[in-house]
């Protein structure tokens, strides 16, 4: 079954027939996924530019511009997206799609949203950012200086950036390979964690927390940057140049591993919830915070 429509003015579609795999693109403004109950729904809430081009074939839901297609998305092809800023095309565009749906996001500039996606969610991106909220499905994203965050997530992330940030807030479990030019990574990790983590930086700063009492066999390089550690049973080695953190906490069962060249490191103690301070709202309901400069010991 297939279906097509064109969208040049604000417009709201429900779709009759079942969809398990959406793909959106767009050149600016937002794209919002999110998982809902009944059938799946869009809304083009601002279109400005060229209209959209909606089509459901078979349960595959594609939404974009008549002259964009994926190939022109990928990691290899980003200067072909910024040419095409040139051209005014601007769309905020939202979906309610059952959770288990495969997600592919291709933006020049789009912010995007996905939540409670259970499928696989694949994002690229040049200048636009993503923000992913209880997705338990496979991600792998790529962005040029558009910033990630993760929150909640439970299918494991693959992150690539140039500049972007990258922050994964407390709540996150699955596995983490995360590799930035000068992009700062801020992890906070969650209890227990269950899988491993892999964070590689050329320049930029990387902070991560691990909750107490810890399980990991931690590894932390820098070739020219500074590195400290709150845990004690962590070995801090080398004084001037090549510095590193190695150790074992707990049983071992996960493990941290992070490389630069000249970012600054730091390895952090969570306190374990029954220590932690009470207040009227979560610790965890802000991004961990580094000042690299004042050092690990007073963050």
């Amino acid at each position: 079954m297939s279906e097509k429509w064109t969208v040049s003015e604000p417009q709201k579609i429900t779709f009759g027939e079942p969809v398990h795999r959406v793909k959106v693109r767009t050149m600016a403004g937002a794209v919002n996924v999110v998982a809902g109950e009944g059938p799946a729904r869009l809304e083009v809430s601002e279109v400005d530019g060229l209209p959209l081009e909606v089509a459901l074939v078979d349960g595959e839901l594609e939404i974009s511009y008549e002259d964009l297609h994926w190939k022109d998305f990928q990691w290899k092809a980003l200067g072909r997206w910024i040419e095409g800023l040139r051209q005014k095309r601007r769309a905020v565009v939202s979906l309610v799609v059952p959770a288990e749906v495969d997600v592919e996001i291709g933006s020049a500039s789009s912010d995007a949203i996905v939540s409670g996606i259970a499928g696989r969610v694949h994002a690229n991106s040049a200048s636009g950012g993503l923000t992913l909220v209880r997705v338990s499905g496979q991600v792998d994203a790529n962005t040029v200086s558009g910033a990630v965050e993760a929150h909640e997530t439970s299918g494991g992330l693959k992150i690539n950036t140039v500049s972007g940030a990258l922050t994964v807030f407390a709540g996150t479990s699955g596995a983490l390979k995360a590799n930035s030019v000068s992009g700062a990574m801020t992890v906070d990790l969650d209890r227990p964690a269950a899988a491993d983590v892999e964070l590689t930086n050329i320049s930029g700063e990387v902070a991560v927390r691990i909750p107490a009492p810890a399980d990991a066999q931690v590894r932390a390089d820098t070739t020219s940057g500074s590195i400290s550690s709150s845990f004690d049973q962590l070995q801090v080695s080398g004084m001037w140049g090549a510095k590193r953190i190695t150790g074992t906490l707990g049983a071992g069962t996960s493990r941290v591993k992070i490389t630069t060249v000249s970012g600054s490191v730091a390895v952090l103690r969570r306190p374990d919830e029954d220590d932690a301070p009470q207040a009227d709202t979560p610790q965890d309901a802000t991004p961990l915070a580094i000042d690299f400069q004042k050092g690990a010991d007073e963050a």
